[in-house]
């Protein structure tokens, strides 16, 4: 490709250098650069891409985006006002502007995104339909995965995986999009044909400033959709709700407790932890290439948990929208058992173990919730600490544990630090296990506190009793819950079928080497 075609995507502030030469691809890690690439010079949080524009050089850079001229460097250099949203432009022309072949659906919320992508892509390729997806935990295109390194990687390798979708002949693509992508402009050349903002609590403060930022950068997702486009909107939410009026898209709003909604939840049966309802859709519902007409049929789900409905209400509007059979829908989400550590059942015999990332305090809210509505006799809380995420969500999380505690029969909180299974990044501080400590005091629950993951685990396996549950809560440092407790298992039932016990971790990707 040229330079100057390339750059002509770019609002330029000035150049330096000037020169039409043939590129090969573009850059934004020095150490990565190929010989003949534009390397874009990215400020970013830790580092400032301008620094290492000489080793980009080196390494045979014939081009540079810059936001600061680079005096030493006699290279063509393109001067723009942020270098991100330049290379999200740079990246989406260079590989020919994938998202406009496929039909790109996108994702956020605090709670559920990877849950309702899987589900998403479930039922569309139920239907035969060749997808893709991207999130969390693994990138999906047709036939081929790859473990995921970000919710959602950086502007070129996005668009170069969208590319790829386009050349194995993928249709449909379903992505999480994070608050981070949003605010850092990774998908600021993505096609989205559908969005979905489900929810909104805190979570990432500490990366965006104040809540405020965050819900800032969530909602652009469905505020900066252009009017050939669809957002599904949830009214039981009020950050969601309240973007219905301040988007261009086409919007269809769906509803638990809110029965106004265009496609509402009826009939709700959770008895079992495992969600049979009824959807009413109560209008006709137009979009561009498809109508889809008033009607009511049943749901039930193989994944557990209140919030697994809302998930799967997204998925079931995104698999109309895109011309999949009621039928189909209903047989995916049947089928479907979920996605690792979100409210996943791990053992289930004389006794329960539940494994959930219980991230913030919104999807605290929903996973006690949702045992609130199951049957037992007793909970186990086995919870892993946040590291490095402050005291504020540490706050929020313990008071969201203490406002479920007496609903639920908790008077103790089997607490760890899993000083053994987190990264140094992730190492819950003084500061965060004080404040931790403070709620629970001030709520009248009993800490016993554990430095380390198994000896946590350990101590709740040893009391429990036919007809209880034991949840294993936390992020980070509970991703290799699973396995430990299993292993336990294993020891403490000698005739347990090993087969169906390790049957969980088959598949699973966190905390399993």
């Amino acid at each position: 490709m040229e330079l100057t075609n390339l750059m002509n995507q770019l609002s330029i502030i000035d150049v330096k250098n000037a020169k039409n030469i043939n590129i090969t691809g573009l850059a934004y890690n020095s150490r990565k650069v190929e010989e003949g690439q534009v390397f874009v010079c990215i400020k970013g949080f830790k580092a400032d891409g301008h620094k290492f524009a000489g080793q980009a050089v080196e390494n045979g850079a014939v081009a540079l985006v810059v936001e600061d001229f680079i005096d030493a460097l006699e290279v063509p250099q393109y001067k723009v006002e942020d270098a991100r949203k330049a290379l999200a432009a740079l990246a989406s022309a260079y590989y020919g502007h994938p998202t406009r072949k496929l039909k790109t659906i996108g994702i956020t919320a605090t709670n559920g995104k990877t849950s309702t992508s899987f589900m998403t892509n479930a039922i569309l390729e139920n239907h035969g339909l060749k997808t893709g997806l991207m999130g969390t935990v693994v990138v999906k295109i047709g036939d081929y995965a790859e473990p995921s390194e970000l919710t959602t990687p950086e502007s070129l390798d996005l668009q170069r995986f969208y590319a790829k979708m386009v050349d194995e002949g993928v249709t449909h693509a379903t992505m999480e999009v994070s608050s981070s992508a949003l605010e850092l402009n990774r998908v600021g050349c993505v096609d989205f044909d559908i969005v979905t903002l489900n929810n909104i609590s805190r979570e990432h403060i500490d990366l965006h400033s104040s809540f405020e930022k965050y819900f800032e950068h969530k909602s652009s997702l469905i505020r900066d959709a252009g009017a050939d486009k669809i957002a599904i909107l949830n009214l039981d939410d009020a950050y969601s709700a309240s973007l219905v009026n301040k988007t261009k898209a086409s919007v269809i709003t769906i509803g638990i407790e809110e029965q106004s909604a265009d496609v509402i939840c009826k009939d709700l049966d959770l008895s079992t932890g495992r969600a049979k309802f009824t959807v009413e859709i109560q209008r006709d519902l137009v979009a561009e290439d498809v109508v889809i007409p008033r009607q009511q049929f049943s749901i039930e789900l193989s994944t557990p948990g209140y919030h697994s409905v809302y998930n799967s209400m997204v998925s079931i509007v995104a698999g109309l929208l895109c011309g999949v059979p009621v039928k189909t829908i209903q047989k995916s989400l049947f089928e479907f058992v979920g996605v690792e550590r979100r409210f996943e059942i791990i053992f289930e015999d004389d006794f329960k173990i539940i494994d959930d990332h219980f991230a913030n305090s919104g999807n605290i809210d929903i996973t006690l919730g949702t045992l609130e509505k199951m049957d037992f006799n007793r909970i186990s809380l086995v919870y892993a600490i946040r590291g490095d995420r402050g005291v504020i969500v540490n706050r929020e999380n313990a008071e969201a544990i203490a406002k479920w505690a007496p609903r639920l029969g908790i008077d103790e909180v089997i607490a760890t630090l899993s000083r053994s299974h987190v990264t140094q990044k992730d190492v819950v501080s003084d500061q965060e296990l004080a404040v931790f400590k403070e709620v629970m005091d001030e709520a009248g629950i009993t800490v016993r506190l554990y430095e380390e993951l198994p000896e946590a685990i350990s101590s709740s396996l040893r009391e429990v009793s036919e007809g209880d549950l034991v949840l294993l809560g936390g992020c980070q440092g509970m991703d290799y819950g699973a396995k430990i407790a299993l292993e336990q298992l294993e020891t403490i039932l000698p005739d347990v079928d090993k087969k169906k016990l390790y049957q969980p971790l088959e598949k699973r990707v966190a905390g399993n080497s």
